[in-house]
């Protein structure tokens, strides 16, 4: 994965944050210039927390737009779409944190489906579940934050999915990984 410097991180950043609050605003954004890894296409999430819960998380997965362009309709969909959520309002930009990571592109764990644990490490890899008309995607740091190992973030991937603990060790399921790079306020 190409690595972003701690600069265009923080423009990343920067970015996000004026997505949100024209998002939230209702406003057009004018993005300034970016650096020109911002124009390659790279997967993205936008997590949103305030008082250090979650408070909106939506992302790209797959590398299908320019990073720049999928920063802004994260951040925007982060704030304003995430299900779980009522929409962010202008009175909660100043108490609203974010974070902003950039995905490496996923890649299937080959491995059989009884040693799929093996080929995921906490802290470094995200994984996406998919299977049975479903999927679920948990970034990297939601496992380490939770402090679990292997075998319970496969599980909880599979729940994320709408599909039942211990699926990943089924043939007909689908595991991918991916390395994420975590720019925050």
């Amino acid at each position: 994965m190409m690595l972003l410097s701690e600069e265009d991180g923080r423009s990343a950043v920067s970015l996000a944050r004026e997505a949100l609050r024209a998002a939230v605003l209702h406003e057009k954004l004018a993005p300034p210039p970016l650096p020109p890894v911002f124009s390659g296409k790279r997967g993205v999430f936008v997590t949103l927390n305030r008082d250090g819960e979650l408070r909106g998380c939506i992302g790209i997965p797959l590398p299908v737009m320019p990073l720049g362009e999928a920063i802004i309709e994260a951040a925007a969909s982060a704030a304003l779409q995430d299900p779980r959520f009522n929409p962010v309002t202008p009175e909660e930009l100043s108490l609203i944190s974010l974070e902003v990571t950039i995905l490496s592109v996923p890649e299937e764990i080959t491995a059989s489906p009884a040693s799929r644990a093996d080929e995921v490490e906490v802290g470094r890899h995200g994984l996406i579940v998919k299977g049975r008309g479903r999927s679920g995607l948990l970034l990297p740091q939601v496992a380490s934050e939770y402090g679990w190992n292997a075998v319970e973030f496969l599980d909880h991937t599979c729940t994320k999915a709408g599909l039942p603990p211990g699926c990943w060790r089924d043939e007909q399921i689908s595991v991918l990984r991916f390395e994420g790079q975590i720019f925050s306020e």
